[in-house]
């Protein structure tokens, strides 16, 4: 797992460019990145071209309907976020420092992927 957190007035699509510009190198087998409408631009398509140049991005759209509708991949970032909000320490922002609230994130991540581990399946 990626993160970086950063002040507010850094748009997604700007911070985004700075995830993966973290990850360079580090998962070369990774090729496919599934986004929402928030990352539609040129501006994120360039800033991701320049940094990881096998990575082909599909915006995920909602849909134009006036009901609700599960799209195929969208769930799974809905789902996660979900999961690591049931974490009280990340349901507000309390932290002051950057570096703690990352490390808050790592921890509810290892604890959600150790729960996973650990499960009995019967």
């Amino acid at each position: 797992m990626q993160a970086i957190i950063h002040a507010a007035d850094i748009q997604d699509r700007d911070g985004g460019v700075l995830l993966m510009g973290s990850l360079f190198g580090l998962y070369p087998f990774l090729l496919k990145l599934y986004a929402d409408g928030g990352y539609q631009g040129v501006s994120f398509q360039d800033g991701l071209r320049t940094t990881c140049r096998q990575i082909n991005l599909e915006i995920v759209k909602r849909s134009e309907l006036r009901k609700f509708v599960v799209l195929p991949k969208r769930w799974i970032v809905e789902r996660t976020i979900a999961w690591l909000n049931r974490c009280r320490r990340l349901a507000k922002d309390w932290e002051c420092l950057n570096r703690r609230a990352l490390a808050f994130l790592r921890w509810a991540s290892v604890r959600r992927m150790l729960r996973r581990l650990c499960q009995k399946t019967i």
